[in-house]
């Protein structure tokens, strides 16, 4: 592992040569390209749009000043694409074209050659249609490049004393959405409220599903009991969110079941 790392490095330094920009959104895969660029004049562009929520903005905010790297926010109304709005399969690859469009030309203004993002190897062995954006604007993954997988950036961030190694995963919010259900400003924000209301309850690694006025929680396994014996309380605080009728998979948590 140390050795993929070390040749990660040296890359990342060639790259910073000729200008490097950091898709950064604060998870654990992007927070470790922003510490190892870190002594670097790297560029971190973060998104801010309905589909990411206002503590994950404040984190990467904190994590730019922690490491000292220069933060851009680019701010876009999402919901304006009716290829993304109307919630298609391939939804992601519209979003990721979008957006990363957007910073490709804010890197133009500045001078900047190479944008780079916090895919990992095991990301290209599942369903990720914006992989085919990033593709086409030549965005590169550097963990995917050199076979760094989700596990490996974890042990490694540990071993770097970055605090949050063991992050859960926080895809955007219309992850919890059916596939060609309209995504509003309103349903985002019950399934933000939601996840908080989890969250606060102790679920810190939690997907609120929402169908339209039913909510399907996912948590993991091991704290069904837990949610059991709290479910009075959440059934309140959910019911004033306007849901109707509150589910528990049984699955448990788990990436991608939207896809299925």
């Amino acid at each position: 592992m140390q050795n993929k790392f070390e040749k990660l490095k040296n890359y990342l330094t060639e790259l910073n040569e000729q200008g490097l920009c950091l898709a950064f959104s604060g998870g654990i895969d992007s927070t470790l390209l922003l510490y190892l660029c870190r002594d670097m004049n790297v560029l971190a562009i973060t998104f801010k749009t309905d589909f990411q929520t206002d503590e994950e903005i404040n984190e990467a905010k904190t994590l730019c000043k922690k490491y000292n790297v220069k933060q851009l926010i680019i701010q876009t109304d999402i919901l304006q694409n009716p290829q993304i709005n109307n919630n298609p399969k391939d939804r992601c690859y519209h979003c990721k074209k979008m957006l990363f469009e957007t910073a490709l030309e804010k890197m133009q203004q500045k001078g900047i050659k190479f944008l780079i993002d916090g895919t990992n190897f095991d990301d290209l062995h599942t369903y990720r249609p914006g992989r085919k954006a990033l593709e086409e604007l030549n965005v590169i993954s550097p963990f995917a490049k050199f076979e760094i997988t989700k596990q490996e950036i974890r042990n490694y961030a540990k071993e770097c004393g970055i605090e949050i190694f063991d992050k859960p995963s926080t895809p955007c919010l219309a992850t919890r959405l059916p596939y060609n259900t309209k995504i509003t400003k309103e349903n985002l924000k019950i399934i933000e409220k939601g996840e908080l209301i989890l969250k606060n309850n102790g679920f810190t690694n939690c997907r609120l599903r929402l169908y339209n006025d039913t909510a399907r929680i996912e948590i993991p396994q091991q704290q069904f009991n837990e949610l059991i014996e709290k479910k009075d309380d959440l059934i309140s605080s959910f019911k004033k969110l306007g849901l109707k009728y509150l589910t528990l998979d049984i699955e448990g948590l788990r990436s991608g079941s939207m896809d299925i």
